[in-house]
């Protein structure tokens, strides 16, 4: 299965974005865990449902912010799952009506498309119904929430990456590869033995 590259060249990172990618240059900001992400992904899941209906399959909450107790980037990621990622034609122009920005356009990665919010700082990751990728956010968020050495685990590998200077946020992203699939490991193995 395809998978994203470890420091991708900012040729291939523009190949992938809709739009200006600015260089980010500095560090990550990571903020300690906030209660009120669930009710900022809450105002984001009502207006996408609004929009887009039945069309919307299934809106989740994922990422750090939705993570009790884990330091995250104060943006919220959400997981909107369609009837097909890659027929644009049916989510898109509903999208943009109701203000968000289409950013990136991954059909190599699993037809990956990502939004940014028009209200709240937020990232809404999109993917088919039944996408393996989906699973597997849906898998490791609930696995960080399950299990706090994991989630701690994860949170200081967060903040030793963030102290680097990143060209781009998502080579930071990208940097976590190594400890998301190592906690991945566990999750599964769990999994696969029930």
């Amino acid at each position: 299965m395809p998978s994203p590259k470890i420091e991708r060249s900012d040729a291939e990172l523009a190949q992938v974005t809709v739009g200006e990618r600015v260089p980010h240059n500095s560090t990550i900001f990571l903020q300690e865990y906030d209660t009120q992400w669930p009710r900022l992904y809450a105002v984001e899941r009502q207006r996408i449902q609004a929009a887009l209906g039945a069309g919307a399959r299934q809106i989740e909450h994922v990422g750090s912010t939705s993570v009790p107790g884990l330091c995250a980037k104060p943006i919220i990621d959400m997981l909107l799952l369609v009837a097909d990622s890659a027929d644009e034609s049916a989510y898109l122009p509903t999208m943009q009506k109701a203000g968000y920005t289409l950013r990136i356009r991954e059909p190599d990665w699993y037809q990956h498309r990502m939004f940014k919010g028009p209200g709240t700082d937020s990232n809404i990751h999109v993917f088919t119904v039944g996408s393996e990728e989906a699973q597997r956010m849906l898998l490791f968020r609930d696995w960080l929430r399950a299990h706090p050495e994991d989630r701690d685990l994860y949170a200081a590998a967060k903040r030793r990456l963030a102290a680097r200077v990143w060209r781009h946020v998502q080579h930071y992203a990208d940097a976590k590869t190594a400890v998301v699939q190592q906690i991945m490991q566990r999750a599964l193995a769990v999994g696969s033995a029930r």
